[in-house]
């Protein structure tokens, strides 16, 4: 059995808990969703977790749970953690964590973007909220927000703890790493792979750590031009309006090695348990769920379904596009 470990919230931000969504949880009260800080290991690394009960929760009644995959870079405070509470609150456990290397969680070096870990970090919530009370270990269901998407894909087509898999904006990042954002690189993939090659020769001979550029370094001037939108909106996002000091768009440059052979729609056909994926209606990323939910050949219940005047970044914060996605998500697990 996992062992679990209260956690001290994050001192961040007028929130006790760290949280940066709109009407967050701010104190545990009797008779409302509540919020468990914790901490446990996952092959030897201590993960922080924010773990969201229904109100009223016992140990001696069995509820549904759901394991959420954060998006790229984004922590637990975030978009994620918004849909955990909202879906505490339609009545099932759910399990929010940062990503191994990523937040509060630990592993070294930092921002570390690796599919196998990644992948991991999933099926690691599977093994803890399996035995947390109350949870009934045969309506364990997934969702992943963006990056979280392909990650909880490739979960699902793997680990069959996973009883239903949803996605919201899911986002390729092995095919955005090698193609480019709408296949705009396809040309230089070869190109970029002997350059990652030289990057990590040169980290070696240097004794140094070679990132990319940190969206939350950038200058508003820059953020607020960035030609795609789903980064310009990213930008707005996760430096002005849902800032968390823990959030961080950048990853090792070496980890295009491994992102760059990566692809979570590859064997969408190993993927047979019910599946919905949702996309903003607007949305620049809409190709990348297109592709994945046509290729899912298996499953004998799926649907692809577009939430209303929404962009790629909207589906992670704005009000009437979270409450038609926590809706939707209620009746598909349900």
């Amino acid at each position: 059995m996992i062992q679990l470990d209260k956690r001290e919230a994050f001192p961040f931000s007028s929130n006790p808990f760290g949280l940066v969504y709109e009407n967050a949880i701010t104190e545990n009260k009797e008779n409302e969703v509540q919020i468990h800080p914790i901490t446990y290991q996952l092959n030897g690394i201590k993960i922080a977790s924010n773990i969201y009960t229904p109100k009223n929760h016992s140990k001696d009644k069995r509820y549904p749970a759901i394991v959420i995959a954060v998006p790229n870079g984004a922590v637990k405070e975030q978009a994620a953690g918004l849909y955990g509470q909202r879906l505490a609150e339609k009545g099932y456990i759910t399990i929010v964590s940062d990503c191994m290397f990523f937040g509060e969680s630990e592993g070294m070096p930092r921002q570390q973007d690796i599919p196998y870990y990644r992948i991991e970090d999933i099926r690691g919530m599977i093994d803890v909220i399996f035995s947390f009370p109350g949870v009934d270990s045969q309506r364990i269901y997934g969702l992943g927000i963006c990056g979280g998407g392909g990650y909880l894909l490739s979960c699902g087509q793997m680990d069959k703890r996973l009883k239903k898999i949803a996605t919201v904006s899911m986002f390729n990042t092995g095919a955005v790493r090698r193609e480019g954002f709408q296949n705009s690189q396809v040309d230089t993939v070869l190109k970029r792979l002997h350059e990652v090659a030289s990057i990590r020769e040169k980290e070696l001979n240097e004794d140094t750590l070679i990132y990319n550029a940190n969206m939350t370094e950038m200058k508003p001037e820059v953020g607020h031009q960035l030609p795609i939108e789903m980064y310009r909106e990213g930008y707005e996002y996760y430096v002005e309006t849902h800032f968390h000091p823990n959030s961080h768009s950048c990853f090792l440059q070496r980890n295009l090695m491994d992102l760059m052979v990566y692809d979570p729609v590859q064997f969408m056909y190993l993927l047979d348990q019910p599946l919905l994926m949702m996309v903003g209606d607007h949305a620049d990323t809409n190709y990348m769920s297109e592709q994945a939910f046509e290729l899912a050949i298996t499953t004998k219940e799926k649907e692809l379904y577009y939430l209303k005047d929404a962009t790629h970044i909207q589906t992670y914060y704005k009000e009437s596009v979270v409450k038609e996605a926590i809706e939707k998500l209620d009746i598909f697990y349900k």
